[in-house]
């Protein structure tokens, strides 16, 4: 079990850890539902340095991106972020990511912990450009501070004015008396807010100030369990969950990252599907009486006949709802329409609704 630099501190603030991802992880401090709060109405901060890190840089580090994305990272400038996928050659995903534009030979690729060594060996095995790529995972750490109030909290430890920062952006600056780190803007919360890129030996101190700075804004530590009830009422995908390396981007309704005006692994097939139609499709959808949609549970239609399984469920703590996601054939996949959905006995009635959940 890999611990990241501040493991020895989640667990002297008496964080419940758990193993996640071949990490020692903070799941909760104080409880999820108080920390979920925290982050929907102060500022709450994230230690989830067991993310990956890929460099790709040189003249054909654009060529790579391109090949092994489904976004078009051509669109982007110095200073701008993309949301992306790697697709597989079966019609399913590898894993989804951030692509950072940091110049124009030198990129920043962000992967999901329990896939940097299967994205890897994928990228690896697809860079005949031979572009120059580094494994960082192990050598930097990620904070995510997050909730309205983080550019004001935070404001006291940059030089540069944080509100500028707008969704999808970064920049290089100095943070918390450390000079050079990442601040970007593409949280997984939807309560705004920012991410911290720096070096594990830098983190201790960046985690301290920022907690300090924090401080009059009621910031708190918050865990793994309420980083995934704010990112499932916002709808946003889990790798592993609601998609994996069987799951079309289009079927998990991530076309609008699947662009077509390149050519990229697999994409004829996926452009075939395109024009075809989807058989199914993943869904949010809402428990219209008391209960926890669980991933795993099945869902129904109205003669009962088992259509999809959920792939994420919560009792929703801004909402107070069984909320979730699954895929359902597409006929069945139209806001307003009735589903129900398998717990033990009993088949608890649910309704397709347009995502995200919270709208804040």
């Amino acid at each position: 079990m890999k611990n990241t630099a501040l493991s020895h501190i989640h667990e002297a603030l008496g964080a419940k850890m758990v193993p996640f991802a071949g990490y020692n992880m903070p799941v909760s401090y104080e409880g999820v539902n108080a920390e979920h709060e925290t982050v929907r109405k102060a500022v709450g901060v994230f230690d989830v340095s067991h993310m990956g890190e890929f460099l790709i840089t040189g003249p054909h580090a654009l060529d790579l991106i391109q090949k092994v994305c489904s976004n078009d990272a051509s669109k982007l400038v110095d200073g701008q972020a993309q949301y992306s996928c790697f697709p597989n050659e079966d019609g399913g995903i590898v894993d989804d990511l951030i692509v950072y534009r940091l110049e124009a030979e030198k990129w920043l690729l962000v992967v999901n912990a329990s896939n940097i060594e299967k994205d890897w060996k994928w990228i690896t095995s697809k860079n005949s450009m031979n572009a120059e790529m580094r494994d960082i995972s192990e050598d930097f750490s990620l904070l995510a501070i997050q909730g309205p109030k983080a550019v004001e909290a935070m404001q006291s430890l940059t030089s540069i004015d944080l509100s500028e920062i707008g969704f999808y952006t970064f920049k290089v600056a100095d943070f918390a008396g450390i000079e050079h780190v990442i601040i970007s803007a593409t949280g997984y919360t939807g309560s705004g807010g920012f991410e911290i890129y720096c070096k594990n030996s830098e983190v201790e101190q960046v985690w301290n100030k920022v907690l300090e700075a924090g401080a009059d804004y009621g910031i708190k530590p918050v865990g793994l369990a309420a980083r995934d009830t704010l990112r499932l009422e916002m709808g946003y995908c889990l790798y592993g969950n609601d998609i994996d390396d069987t799951t079309s981007p289009l079927e998990a309704g991530l076309g609008w990252i699947t662009k077509f005006t390149k050519d990229f692994i697999n994409s004829e097939a996926l452009l075939k599907q395109k024009e075809e139609g989807v058989r199914r499709k993943l869904v949010g959808f809402q428990l219209e009486e008391r209960g926890i949609p669980r991933h795993g549970y099945e869902i129904v239609n109205d003669s009962e006949q088992v259509v999809g399984k959920v792939t994420s469920g919560t009792m929703s703590p801004s909402l107070n709802i069984g909320i979730g996601l699954g895929y359902v054939p597409t006929e069945l996949s139209k806001p307003g329409t009735s589903i129900g959905i398998q717990i033990r006995k009993n088949v608890v009635p649910a309704t397709v609704v347009k995502l995200p959940f919270y709208k804040g």
